[in-house]
């Protein structure tokens, strides 16, 4: 069966055609422009869209004010896949970036969006949107439309969908859509821990996964999660996101009678904002939410400084919950995108600086995204059952130990099933195969020797030729039986009107004998013979003047 592919319009993913079973790519990182508000001083920027990847340059003025030397770097030039100014579009954002990796999990690919920035940058209205307008959607909200309108175009499939909302604040996970617990604070979430198995994969423990058949059903999911989120009021934004959440789509697709099932995940991330507690004066605890979420981007940067360097053989993913959840994604089986959005005003110009130094570090890291394709396991233990017992059998028939046990009429009907299409194949390297059971082999040499001492009896099912001619002989048989009745009324037709015509000349001669007298035809023609009489189209005159006619011939029978 073909896969499906990646658009080809999209450079850079090269899931497409059935030799694509590993992917290396490296992480793409896009940027987009936060348009300014109303009380906002524009800071002095330029996007350069030349080929093949455009630029970003960003302008500090040196500040000359005191009078000292000022050596300070004026440019700043960053290179990302593309650039997305403030008048960008929620929906071009999600074709340009969102749309492909979601092909590509439906492919059977794990993929991941994680947009990084400030606090205030717009990271929570690109990955999960505005609520005042349908068109403010994100990129969370567009991927589960898309992705539900194609499984429902595509029926070589059966798919299964499940989601999981995870919530890490304060370096604590959380579940966002567990059923169980009807939550109105944090701390009555159930918490998730992080358990890892012998093969290094990562395993989530209290993490719920709750199946999502159709696109309301998910979005329903989405928004239940949104509402147990984390968010406060700082002086930088007035609904700061205070906590890392992870959204995760679980796509599970397989073809009808194929034993291969392929499994992916796609992450959709909103990271928490960094956030400079000199700038913004914040205390109590603010600060203390202020002090773990700087943390833990500190450490995703040490994870990404270490995988970008070569020969590094420890990677710190085990430093946070974080990074240990997104260890796929950084440097592993994954096809990871990042989104780096940027304040450009005066005041956060430094952060954005920030930011895209850190994109292009992301930028050097490659990953090796696999097709993720296994064997279903109820399939496999069918599989290993037949297989232990055609080796019980073949072992009973070298040891001598053979089973005395009469067949179960299931077997007798799976046997003559067997026999009947070895029998109807044509094909002279076709096989008999049932095991090494005895009983089984004799069942099947008694069957066959009475099919061909006894082909009318034994033979329960006649071939398709066969039965067309016996139907087509019976239906002749019957016309045939149908006419024969009916030339039988005819002819008793014409034997009673015969008959009829006989008496009829009988009376007239007893009349002829009986008038001697009077008659002037008789006594002309007195020496006429009874033999006369009785001749074709002889006419006999009667007393008082009537004459009879008779044009009947004579038939032998008749006599």
């Amino acid at each position: 069966a073909a896969r499906r592919a990646c658009p080809p319009a999209v450079p850079g993913y090269r899931c497409r055609g059935p030799a694509a079973a590993m992917v290396k790519e490296t992480i793409r990182v896009y940027a987009r422009v936060k348009p300014l508000g109303r009380r906002q001083q524009a800071g002095s920027y330029s996007v350069d869209n030349e080929e093949p990847l455009p630029g970003l340059e960003i302008t500090v003025p040196r500040d000359l004010a005191d009078g000292f030397i000022n050596n300070k770097r004026e440019s700043y030039k960053f290179k990302f896949q593309k650039i997305f100014d403030q008048e960008a579009k929620q929906d071009v954002i999600f074709d340009s970036i969102a749309k492909p990796v979601a092909e590509c999990a439906l492919a059977g690919y794990n993929g991941t969006i994680f947009a990084y920035g400030q606090t205030g940058s717009g990271k929570t209205f690109t990955i999960t949107g505005g609520a005042e307008r349908y068109s403010d959607r994100g990129i969370i909200p567009r991927t589960l439309s898309y992705i539900f309108d194609q499984l429902q175009k595509d029926s070589s499939k059966v798919y299964t969908t499940h989601v999981s909302y995870l919530e890490i604040y304060n370096e604590c996970g959380y579940d966002l859509l567990d059923p169980r617990h009807e939550a109105s604070r944090m701390e009555d979430l159930p918490k998730v821990t992080i358990m890892e198995d012998s093969d290094q994969n990562i395993h989530l423990k209290n993490l719920s996964l709750q199946q999502a058949t159709n696109e309301e059903e998910a979005l329903n999911l989405l928004f239940l999660g949104d509402t147990n989120r984390m968010i406060a009021e700082t002086p930088m934004n007035q609904a700061s996101s205070r906590s890392h959440c992870i959204f995760t789509i679980h796509i599970s697709s397989k073809e009808p009678g194929s034993a291969t099932i392929r499994r992916s995940k796609l992450h959709l991330v909103d990271l928490a904002g960094s956030e400079r507690v000199a700038k913004t004066g914040i205390g109590g605890h603010l600060l203390t939410e202020a002090k773990y979420i700087n943390l833990s981007l500190h450490y995703l940067e040490q994870v990404i400084i270490a995988l970008a360097e070569k020969n590094r053989s420890h990677i710190p993913y085990r430093n946070s919950m974080m990074t240990s959840v997104l260890r796929d994604s950084l440097g592993g089986n994954c096809m990871t995108t990042m989104i780096a959005t940027l304040a450009v005003d005066k005041r956060n110009i430094d952060e954005s600086i920030s930011t895209c130094r850190f994109a292009q570090r992301v930028a050097l890291i490659k990953n090796e995204a696999v097709l993720n394709e296994e064997i279903d396991p109820r399939l496999v233990i069918v599989q290993l059952k037949k297989e232990i017992q055609d080796l019980k059998d073949e072992l009973a028939m070298v040891t001598g130990k053979q089973r005395t046990s009469e067949l179960s009429q299931e077997e007798l009907l799976q046997l003559d099933e067997l026999i009947e299409t070895f029998l109807k194949d044509n094909d002279p390297d076709s096989s008999l195969d049932v095991g090494a059971d005895m009983r089984k082999i004799k069942y099947c040499f008694i069957h066959m020797k009475q099919i061909i001492n006894h082909p009318m009896t034994s033979d329960k099912k006649m071939l398709s030729q066969d039965i067309s001619e016996e139907q087509n002989s019976n239906e002749e048989l019957e016309k045939l039986k149908g006419l024969l009745q009916q030339r039988d009324n005819e002819i008793n037709i014409l034997v009673t009107m015969l008959k009829t015509e006989k008496k009829k000349a009988r009376d007239a001669l007893s009349q002829l004998n009986a008038t001697s007298a009077g008659s002037t035809v008789l006594e002309q023609s007195p020496s006429m013979s009874l033999e006369e009489s009785q001749s074709p189209s002889t006419c006999f005159t009667l007393k008082g003047g009537n004459v009879f006619s008779s044009s009947v011939p004579r038939l032998p029978f008749l006599s």
